[in-house]
C-alpha cells in the first residue's frame, strides 16, 4: 500500500482523500453523523473560500504599503509596552476567523515586528476582536466580557513574554515559503 501511495504521489494529500471517501460512503449510506460533517465541511469550506481572497489583497496591500521601518519601530522586538498596546490594537480592529491571522502574523514577522508581538497578536486576535465582543457582550453580559478579558489578556503578553525569552539565542526564523517550496518554521 505505501509503494502504492508514494508511486501514485498521494503521500500528503492521504488525509484528504481518505476524508472525501469517508464523507462519500457516509453519504451513500445514509448516516446522520456524515451527512452533518458533509454539511459542516462544505460551509466552513465556503467561508473559507469567500474569506481568504479578500485576506490575501489586504496582506498584499500591508506588505507594499505598510514600511518595514514602521513596523520594527513601532512593535518591533524593541518597542516594549508600547508596542504591546500597538499589537493588541490591531488585533481587535481586525474582524474574520482565527486562520485569517497567521497571514498577517507572516507579514508582521517579516516587517521586523517582535517575536512576543507576534504571539500576542496571536493570542488577542483570537479573543479580542471588537465584533466577537459585540456579540459576547449581548449574550454573556458586559461584566463577563470585562473578566474575561482580564483575565485572558495577561495570560497572552505572558505566553509572548516566554516565548521571547524561549526562541532568544536560538537562531528562531520563519521560513520563506516562496524560497523553499515549503512552509513553516524553522528552529
Amino acid at each position: 500500500m505505501r509503494k502504492l501511495v508514494e508511486k501514485l504521489g498521494l503521500g500528503e494529500y492521504l488525509l484528504a482523500i481518505a476524508f472525501g471517501l469517508l464523507l462519500l460512503v457516509s453519504r451513500l449510506a445514509g448516516w446522520d453523523f456524515g451527512l452533518g460533517a458533509g454539511r459542516n465541511f462544505w460551509a466552513y469550506f465556503a467561508e473559507m473560500i469567500a474569506f481568504l481572497p479578500l485576506m490575501f489583497v489586504l496582506i498584499g496591500l500591508i506588505d507594499v504599503w505598510l514600511p518595514k521601518e514602521n513596523v520594527e519601530r513601532h512593535i518591533g522586538p524593541g518597542s516594549g509596552i508600547t508596542g504591546t498596546f500597538w499589537i493588541i490594537l490591531l488585533a481587535m480592529l481586525q474582524a474574520g476567523p482565527l486562520y485569517g491571522a497567521f497571514p498577517v502574523a507572516y507579514i508582521l514577522w517579516r516587517k521586523g515586528c517582535g517575536v512576543r508581538n507576534i504571539f500576542i497578536y496571536l493570542g488577542a486576535f483570537s479573543t479580542l476582536k471588537i465584533p466577537m465582543l459585540t456579540f459576547e457582550i449581548g449574550f454573556l453580559g458586559l461584566k463577563f466580557s470585562l473578566l474575561r478579558t482580564l483575565f485572558t489578556l495577561p495570560v497572552f503578553i505572558g505566553i509572548g513574554c516566554a516565548m521571547e525569552w524561549y526562541l532568544k539565542g536560538r537562531g528562531f526564523t520563519v521560513r520563506d515559503p516562496r524560497r523553499n517550496g515549503s512552509s513553516g518554521m524553522d528552529q
